[in-house]
């Protein structure tokens, strides 16, 4: 994390944002700040509202209240490709694939915003359309590359029906990838992998950001969080109660209630 991002502006700005489902406050007033090149983890109880705040950030939903500015821009009430366009992705709580679709076609649609070549030239494979289609599929083999030999050019055909669940959730974050994110955000990636898998992904995240991303991710195993994170937000209740380094705030008191009781 850059030791000077108080100098310079968030790229992703969050104010007074106010999400309600009936008489239930799943967020309220909630401030947020993320700067470029950061990893922050959102954590809290189960119903503190971390998925709401991911889905009003995505555009899934539209927010009652407040701003949500990504990079300057203010994106509250955006639908969601328009908010892609500005260079976040996002993945879910459980893997959304489109199972009859290979590995190799699941990164292609993520590309789909990046592509420039007219239906004319596609439906005719024109040069421009015929170039861009080799580029597309090179890129392809370079965000797999992330991955190590989990997702290997050799299993590019297999269907995401047949991949296992951790490469379920490695091709979920992949298709994110392949739409090349200046903000990536990821709904408990490491859910349901093994301790090897989950530190197999920890290192995955690191990578990327190193590779220049800035990722927003929500996570329950707190050594995920403690080992990865610049920032931890913490949420009860649809408020913030904690925002900080990793080990001040899964210290903190108000944290330590919100998960125990008290």
């Amino acid at each position: 994390m850059n030791p000077n991002k108080e100098s310079r502006k968030p790229w992703l700005h969050i104010r007074g944002l106010l999400k309600h489902f009936g008489g239930l406050t799943a967020v309220d007033h909630l401030d947020l700040d993320v700067w470029s090149n950061e990893i922050v983890s959102i954590i809290g109880p189960n119903g503190s509202g971390k998925t709401t705040t991911f889905n009003l950030i995505s555009g899934i939903l539209k927010p009652d209240a407040g701003i949500i500015q990504i990079d300057g821009q203010n994106v509250a009430g955006l639908r969601p490709d328009q908010i892609c366009k500005l260079g976040v992705t996002r993945t879910f709580q459980m893997p959304e694939l489109f199972n009859p679709l290979s590995v190799r076609d699941h990164l292609l649609i993520g590309m789909q915003r990046h592509l420039k070549a007219n239906l004319l030239s596609v439906a005719f494979r024109l040069p421009d359309a015929r170039r861009e289609e080799k580029q597309a599929h090179k890129d392809v083999e370079k965000v797999l590359e992330v991955f190590g030999d989990r997702l290997t050019t050799d299993r590019l055909e297999d269907r995401g029906i047949s991949l296992s669940y951790a490469n379920r959730r490695r091709l979920e974050i992949a298709r994110a990838l392949s739409a090349n994110p200046k903000l990536l955000m990821l709904d408990e990636p490491t859910a349901g992998m093994n301790p090897y898998e989950t530190e197999e992904l920890m290192h995955v995240i690191g990578k990327l950001r190193d590779m220049g991303h800035t990722i927003l991710f929500i996570e329950h195993d707190m050594r995920v969080v403690l080992n990865i994170s610049d920032r931890v937000i913490a949420l009860d209740h649809g408020q913030k109660i904690a925002d900080g380094k990793p080990h001040e705030v899964a210290n903190h008191p108000k944290v330590i209630e919100a998960y125990l009781g008290g």
